[in-house]
């Protein structure tokens, strides 16, 4: 067993009014609101992220955002700055989702500066690599991922390198129904943290690596037990408390 803390994320996506987000945290506080041996994180929407964080408050569940600006301020509509998270006491972000990627156009250039940024602004992030069917298909998967992390950590400092939280999502299995046999997940998530040794080899080897794509909590302890899977970037079984629940519950274990 590593000895890396386990971490579990809901990704909430485009889901959840202000009322429901509260609903969804308030059910979700008596299960897993006083765990101490997990990171336990939800990632509202931003019009949420207040009410979510004054619930949670006092509990150990964080809350992070979906995604943020590599500046601070300027003419960017529509956008949020970390100085805007950090206000309202969100905990770190999710970055460079396949979502994120695929429909709204993030680029790794903009993944290099803004992971430091994140960083720099006290907000742990989530940097989200991984392949599409077709790169797959191809034999591309480890040249897809090479890029996607080499490009994200280049502008990391060595020393911070571990406090950044990896989330492999072959993009397939998002939203989809299929998941990723063990074997290809570890195979996928041994690379990126050999990827990471390559900046720093106590860095790789600390650094927490989570695996995302229709995982619930029926497929959840076969991957969650894989060598090198520190935890879990949640979708769809976010969404619900019991589903959640019970896979925090299965990475305590």
């Amino acid at each position: 067993m590593s000895d890396r803390r386990r971490f579990i994320a809901g990704n909430w996506k485009m889901n959840k009014t202000i009322a429901e987000a509260e609903e969804l945290v308030q059910a979700l506080l008596p299960r897993v609101g006083a765990v101490e041996d997990v990171d336990v994180v939800v990632c509202p929407p931003y019009l949420s992220l207040q009410a979510v964080v004054d619930s949670a408050r006092g509990s150990a569940v964080q809350v992070y955002a979906q995604n943020m600006h590599e500046q601070d301020a300027g003419a960017f509509t529509g956008e949020v700055s970390a100085p805007m998270l950090t206000e309202i006491d969100v905990a770190g972000v999710i970055l460079g989702h396949s979502e994120r990627r695929q429909l709204c156009g993030e680029t790794d250039r903009a993944l290099q500066l803004k992971v430091p940024k994140a960083l720099e602004s006290g907000l742990i992030p989530i940097l989200c690599v991984g392949e599409t069917e077709e790169e797959r298909e191809r034999g591309d998967t480890e040249r897809k991922l090479r890029h996607q992390v080499q490009e994200g950590l280049e502008k990391v400092p060595k020393e911070r390198l571990h406090e950044v939280v990896v989330a492999y999502e072959p993009i397939w299995a998002i939203g989809t129904g299929l998941v990723a046999t063990p074997e290809q997940a570890q195979d996928a998530i041994a690379f990126v943290r050999a990827l990471v040794q390559g900046f720093d080899k106590e860095a790789g080897n600390r650094v927490r690596i989570l695996y995302g794509g229709s995982l619930k909590p029926d497929n959840a302890a076969e991957l969650l037990a894989l060598p090198d899977v520190d935890g879990a970037l949640v979708g769809g079984a976010s969404l619900d408390a019991e589903s959640f629940a019970t896979i925090v519950e299965t990475a305590r274990a």
